[in-house]
């Protein structure tokens, strides 16, 4: 039986130290995010698809259709787009932040620990104000997802995305899920890769 010490399997960071699971975690999110906001406007020099105020808007309207929270409206939009775009968590969150500062939204009691919001009368009076650009922006994101519809998309990057998601959503909840999650987890990943290398 092996009594010595145990084999550290924490991964390596850029700079080749190892790290924490977490910290893993949240690196590639924050690459797969990038990546997924550079695809979604076809190269990585174009603008992005929403400035800050815009993307406000959208949330805002989203939120006014019904209650939700962050990971919701993240699908909510990926979902109009046909898979083509989703705001990163990193954006997503800070931006619900800044709404309920604005006294635009505010918590909503949810039977689950998800942390919803419901729009509040100042953001229905604000989204009547700006209604023209609400309308144009969501013009936007249907009208990606009818291109996406009508040109096809891959089914590897739509799982691509999926799985960018899912690793978004779970490194988010780190803190929560503990480091032997965010290890299944990379197991789980590099698993997959042996398999994908070793189809014919």
């Amino acid at each position: 039986m092996w009594h010595g010490k145990p084999m550290d399997c924490r991964p390596r960071g850029p700079d080749g130290h190892k790290e924490s699971w977490e910290r893993w975690g949240q690196r590639f999110a924050e690459r797969w995010a990038d990546a997924q906001e550079r695809g979604a406007r076809g190269g990585g020099r174009q603008r992005r698809m929403f400035d800050g105020g815009e993307l406000r808007l959208v949330l805002l309207r989203l939120i006014a259709d019904e209650a939700r929270h962050g990971y919701e409206l993240i699908r909510a939009i990926e979902t109009m787009t046909g898979g083509a775009y989703a705001p990163s968590p990193g954006v997503v969150y800070p931006t619900l932040t800044l709404l309920d500062e604005m006294g635009l939204i505010a918590e909503q009691r949810s039977d689950d620990s998800k942390k919803r919001f419901a729009v509040t009368a100042e953001g229905r009076a604000h989204l009547a104000e700006r209604a023209d650009e609400v309308a144009r922006l969501i013009a936007r994101l249907t009208e990606l997802g009818e291109h996406r519809q009508r040109h096809g998309a891959s089914p590897v990057a739509r799982a691509m995305r999926n799985l960018g998601m899912v690793v978004r959503n779970r490194a988010e909840m780190a803190d929560d899920a503990g480091p032997d999650a965010m290890h299944e987890i990379a197991a789980m990943i590099d698993e997959l890769a042996q398999r994908i290398e070793r189809l014919k």
